[in-house]
C-alpha cells in the first residue's frame, strides 16, 4: 500500500502525541479516512464458471478479466472435475473450433505476446497453446479489496443415468467424483468428500448443489434429504437447466419451498439457502450459457475467500439476476424481514414475501407432524409495490423469504418472459 506523504507539521504532531494524526494516518486508518476495521459492504461474485480447462470456450484469465471489468469482486472458475493446476497444452485448432478464429489474437492483444505461450508450427496440428494455471494468471487480474479469484471445481458425477453436479469453492486440490447407486447417495457421498476435504486442509470450503432440474436429476425430496447441504442454485443462467420445470415437474423456486417444507417438518433441520450463478461456458456471443446472468451479493468486511464463505454460511447474502438491494436484514427481536431496493430509472418493483405455513391444529388441538398441505407451501403472504418492503411474522410461518421482481427484463435473458429478480434467504425458522 502506498502511504501518503506527511508534512513536517504532521510528522511533528505524530512524534509529540504518539499517533494523534488529524488525518488518521497514525491511528491506523486506511487512506481516504476509512477505519482499519472496515464496515461491512456488499461484494458481487459468481460461483459457477467454465473455461477451456473443461468445456468453456475462453482462456481463464480472459474470463476473469471480463468479470473484473463488469464490476464483480470475486469469481470462482469451476471447471468439471479439474482445478487449473500444472502444465497443460491444448491444440489451437481445438480452441478455435470451440470458439472462433480470432480467439488467440484477442488473447495476445489483451495480455501481450510475452504472456501467451505457444509451440509447434502455426497452421498445423502441432500448433498448441498453453492453458495457464490459476497460480500463474491470478497475479494479472486480482486487486486487493477489489477483485479476487477463488479456486473451485464443479464435481460432475452421475447416478441412475442422471447428472449430479456439486460445486466446491475454495479447495486446495481437485476432488474426484465419489459416485453412488442413487442420485441421493451420490449427492451425499460427494458432499461428504467436500466436508472431509475442508477438515483435512483446515480451510473454509463452500459446497452448493448445482441446477437440480438439469436433466430433471433431483427432486425436492432429494434436496431435503441431504441435510448437511445448506446451499443450492435457485437460479442458474444456463438456458438448458429447466429453470421453470414443465407440466409435471416443478420449477426450481417451487422446489426450494417444497424441500424446505420437508426440512422444517419431517427433518427439523435448517432450510436450504438459494444462490444465483451464471454457469457460463460461452464468451463470444454464441447462444448458450453466457456470463453476467446470475450472481450473489455477499456482505462482509473483507474480500477474502474465508470471510466471504463465512458470510455465505451465515446467510448474510442475497441472490440476483438483475435487481440490487441497498439493504436486507432480519430483526429477530421483532421477527421482521426488511429490505430496500436500489432503484433503476424507469423500473418498478414488486416484492413478494413467501412463507410455508405450519399445519393447522386438529379438532383435538394438536398439529400433525406429517406432510403439510401443498397449498400451505410457498404461500405469498404479502405483496408490496415500491422500493422498500417489510414483513412481520405472525407466528404460523415455518420460515419467510422475499423475492423482488422488476418490471424490466435482464439484459441477456435465459428464458422467455424473464424479469430481473433478487431472492433473500429464509428467516424466522431459528
Amino acid at each position: 500500500m502506498t502511504m501518503p506523504r506527511l508534512s513536517g507539521a504532521v510528522v511533528t504532531a505524530c512524534v509529540f502525541t504518539l499517533c494523534s494524526l488529524s488525518l488518521s494516518v497514525c491511528r491506523g486508518e486506511q487512506p481516504g479516512g476509512s477505519s482499519s476495521s472496515p464496515s461491512p459492504q456488499w461484494w458481487k461474485g459468481n460461483l459457477h464458471t467454465h473455461s477451456l480447462w473443461s468445456d468453456g470456450d475462453e482462456f481463464p484469465e480472459m474470463i476473469a478479466d471480463w468479470y473484473r471489468s463488469k464490476g464483480y469482486h470475486f469469481l470462482a472458475i469451476t471447471d468439471h472435475n479439474v482445478l487449473a493446476q500444472g502444465r497443460r497444452w491444448m491444440k489451437v485448432s481445438q480452441v478455435v473450433a470451440r470458439s472462433d478464429e480470432g480467439i488467440l489474437q484477442r488473447y495476445r492483444e489483451r495480455f501481450g505476446d510475452a504472456w501467451v505461450q505457444t509451440r509447434g508450427e502455426p497452421g498445423t496440428d502441432s500448433h498448441e497453446v498453453r492453458l495457464m494455471p490459476l497460480e500463474e494468471f491470478r497475479a494479472l487480474v486480482e486487486q486487493q479489496q477489489r477483485f479476487l479469484l477463488i479456486p473451485a471445481e464443479e464435481i460432475s458425477d452421475r447416478a441412475e443415468g442422471k447428472p449430479v453436479h456439486i460445486n466446491a469453492t475454495n479447495i486446495a486440490e481437485a476432488i474426484p467424483p465419489a459416485g453412488g447407486a442413487t442420485v441421493r447417495e451420490a449427492m451425499q457421498n460427494n458432499l461428504r468428500a467436500i466436508l472431509e476435504h475442508e477438515r483435512e486442509h483446515g480451510r473454509e470450503v463452500f459446497p452448493h448443489i448445482n441446477h437440480p432440474n438439469f436433466g430433471y436429476a433431483m427432486t425436492a425430496a432429494d434436496l431435503a434429504a441431504v441435510v448437511s447441504e445448506r446451499f443450492f442454485e435457485v437460479y442458474n443462467g444456463h438456458p438448458g437447466v429447466n429453470h421453470l420445470g414443465d407440466e409435471t415437474r416443478p420449477g426450481v423456486e417451487r422446489m426450494w419451498d417444497l424441500a424446505n417444507a420437508i426440512r422444517r417438518t419431517h427433518l427439523n433441520v435448517p432450510p436450504l439457502m438459494g444462490i444465483a450463478t451464471d454457469d457460463s461456458h460461452e464468451y463470444h456471443g454464441k447462444p448458450g450459457s453466457r456470463p453476467g446472468r446470475g450472481w450473489v451479493m455477499v456482505r462482509s468486511r473483507y474480500l477474502t475467500p474465508e470471510r466471504l464463505i463465512l458470510a455465505l454460511k451465515a446467510g448474510d447474502f442475497y441472490a440476483s439476476s438483475g435487481v440490487s438491494l441497498e439493504d436486507v436484514g432480519y430483526d429477530a427481536e421483532t421477527q421482521t424481514l426488511r429490505l430496500t431496493i436500489q432503484p433503476v430509472e424507469d423500473e418498478t418493483y414488486t416484492t413478494q414475501f413467501i412463507a410455508t405455513l405450519a399445519a393447522e391444529a386438529s379438532a383435538e388441538g394438536t398439529t400433525k407432524a406429517a406432510a403439510i398441505d401443498e397449498d400451505r407451501i410457498g404461500v405469498v403472504v404479502k405483496t408490496v409495490e415500491g422500493t422498500a418492503a417489510e414483513y412481520r411474522l405472525k407466528g404460523n410461518e415455518l420460515y419467510v423469504r422475499a423475492v423482488v421482481t422488476s418490471s424490466a427484463p435482464p439484459a441477456d435473458p435465459s428464458f422467455e418472459g424473464q424479469r430481473k429478480q433478487a431472492w433473500t434467504q429464509p428467516v424466522g425458522w431459528e
